[in-house]
Parts: C-alpha cells; sequence; structure tokens
C-alpha cells in the first residue's frame, strides 16, 4: 500500500569545490565537515548523487524510488510522460568564496550526444552578496568565434567577459551556450536541468593542493558557444507580498518569487511537482493533513497530487519552482 504524500524533505548533498567556504555551514546550518563547502545539492537525480528523504513516513527513500513508485502522482503526469523515471530539475544552493571557473553548458542536443546527459539551462538568485561581489555573465561586447578564440590564446579572456556587481534579490537567467561565472563572495540559490556537464574554459590558474591545474574543455567548448545571444539575461520581477511573481519561465521551469507575511491557501494549479526554496525567514507549509517548516536555506517538495496546501509565515521569502 502506497503512503500518503506529503510535504518531502531531503538530506542535503554537500560537495567540496576548491572555490567553496564555510557560509552553508554558518549560515544555512548545512551540517559538515568539509573546508570548502562549494553546493548543497538539495532536490538531485544526478546518477551517483540522488537525493534521500530526511522526513516522514518516506525517510530513507531516494528519490528515484518515489519516482517508481508514485510516477504522475510526484511528477505530474505530463512531466512523468516526457521524463519517465528522471527528476527533471537540479536543486542548488552555491557558496563561492573564490571566483568559479569561467564556464558555459551545452544545449539539449550536444549534451545528449556527447554525454547522454540534459543540456544545462538554469537560473541564479542571490541571496547574499559581500559587498562589491560580481558575477560574470556574457561578453561586454559583440563577440564572435575568432575574436573570443584569440582573447583564449593570449590569456586576455575577462577582458571581454561582463562583470556585474550584485546584491540580495538579484537574479540572472543563464542560458545554454553562454559563458558565465559566479564572483567570489556571491551566495545563489540555483535552479538548472538535471545535468553536471560543465565545460571549463578558464580557471584563473590556480592549482590544487598537490599543485594540479583542473581540467579545461575548451576542445569541447568552442561548439557549445552561441556568439549572438542577446543581452537579456538580467531578471526583473515584482515583489508583491502574498503573491506568486513570475521570475523565469522557459521551457525547462518556471520561477516565481513569494514574498508571505500571512496563511496563503494555495491551489496546484499546474500538472507538476512544486519545489519551495527558501532564501529568507521561516514558514510552514501545510497539506494532507502534514505540516513541514521551512527555514532559510531548506527546501520542500510538494507532489503533484498535492492539489491545496498552506502557506504561512510572519515574513518568508520563498522561491517557487514547477514545470
Amino acid at each position: 500500500m502506497k503512503n500518503i504524500l506529503y510535504p518531502i524533505k531531503f538530506n542535503p548533498i554537500l560537495k567540496d569545490k576548491i572555490w567553496g567556504g564555510q557560509k552553508l555551514k554558518t549560515l544555512l546550518n548545512k551540517e559538515s565537515d568539509l573546508l570548502n563547502i562549494g553546493e548543497s545539492w538539495e532536490i538531485s537525480d544526478v546518477e551517483g548523487d540522488t537525493s534521500i528523504v530526511s522526513n516522514g513516513s518516506l525517510k530513507g527513500q531516494s528519490l528515484k524510488q518515489l519516482i517508481e513508485t508514485y510516477k504522475e502522482d510526484l511528477l505530474g503526469l505530463q512531466n512523468y510522460r516526457v521524463f519517465n523515471n528522471k527528476f527533471p530539475l537540479l536543486i542548488k544552493f552555491i557558496d563561492a568564496k573564490e571566483d568559479l571557473s569561467i564556464q558555459l553548458h551545452p544545449n539539449d542536443e550536444l549534451a545528449a550526444k556527447r554525454h547522454n546527459s540534459f543540456g544545462k539551462t538554469e537560473m541564479w538568485y542571490v541571496f547574499q552578496a559581500d559587498e562589491g561581489a560580481n558575477l560574470i555573465v556574457g561578453f561586454n561586447q559583440k563577440m564572435d568565434r575568432e575574436t573570443y578564440l584569440k582573447h583564449l590564446k593570449n590569456k586576455t579572456l575577462t577582458e571581454i567577459l561582463n562583470f556585474d556587481k550584485v546584491k540580495e534579490g538579484d537574479t540572472y537567467f543563464v542560458e545554454v551556450g553562454r559563458v558565465h561565472a559566479i564572483g567570489a563572495g556571491v551566495m545563489v540559490a540555483e535552479i538548472q536541468q538535471t545535468s553536471d556537464i560543465t565545460y571549463r574554459v578558464y580557471d584563473w590558474d590556480r592549482v590544487d593542493a598537490d599543485g594540479n591545474e583542473r581540467e579545461l574543455h575548451n576542445d569541447l567548448a568552442i561548439d557549445a558557444f552561441n556568439f549572438n545571444m542577446p543581452d537579456n539575461f538580467r531578471v526583473t520581477y515584482d515583489k508583491t507580498v502574498n503573491k506568486s511573481n513570475e521570475m523565469v519561465s522557459c521551457p525547462y521551469f518556471t520561477t516565481n518569487y513569494l514574498n508571505v507575511t500571512e496563511t496563503l491557501q494555495k491551489e496546484n494549479q499546474h500538472d507538476s511537482f512544486i519545489i519551495y526554496m527558501c532564501v529568507d525567514g521561516e514558514g510552514e507549509i501545510k497539506a494532507n493533513g502534514f505540516m513541514e517548516t521551512i527555514k532559510k536555506g531548506e527546501t520542500i517538495l510538494l507532489p503533484a497530487a498535492i492539489k491545496n496546501y498552506e502557506v504561512a509565515s510572519e515574513n518568508a521569502t520563498l522561491l517557487e519552482v514547477y514545470l
């Protein structure tokens, strides 16, 4: 007999990164002995890194097991038809103590051909940034393949990159084929397709503890670039209180900004699961007779079968994600 579905939490999967820090531990209360915690994978179905339920009667089961058992009740009917037993999104919190590598991601077609993977369309919501911290997104001038390769060869790549100083609340939509990097001192919530395919093109000439540079992927990356993309990566959105305000809507996900200051009666009108990432404050989510708290740095998955639920808080900021 199947268990009644409820608001589901998962154990974070913490990733040691050469550029990571301790903010995920000190600011978001992630438990870890890692020295350089770069990422907390909140919901993942990446091969070898499948999330495990941390609450309720399904505790200990993997996300993969949930999909195999509940199918469209978890994903939504159309999502299950398209993705079958694969969860389509990877949800993360990221702390960059140092600059990430300059990188880009392949589109679906190239990723499938080369890696048997989805592409990696993603978005960032900045929920903490040190003074003067920046993101790199796109180029600061019209770009073509020849000009790019010249700067890459001459080690002057940073001269043609676009640096944006950022603050809390700034949001970026990073499509496949666009060069980008998270800068030192920035924490983001990241919503992306389920993929771990990254092409590094420059890594600041840094080395690891053994004196080795990280692998670059310039031969693969050059065919993944889209040099004709418009500079439409900065996201503007409303912040109307107690309302879902659309931030990004694309074929891979929709993300809304939701600032909750009272009790909201919500209805899932989408043929999809709904994910809530708490980026400030804390609140409660109630559904099917179950209640779960959600605090800054936590993530909850509401299965698609849950159509009516309640979100309550005196002041919480949530990112609301669905397909």
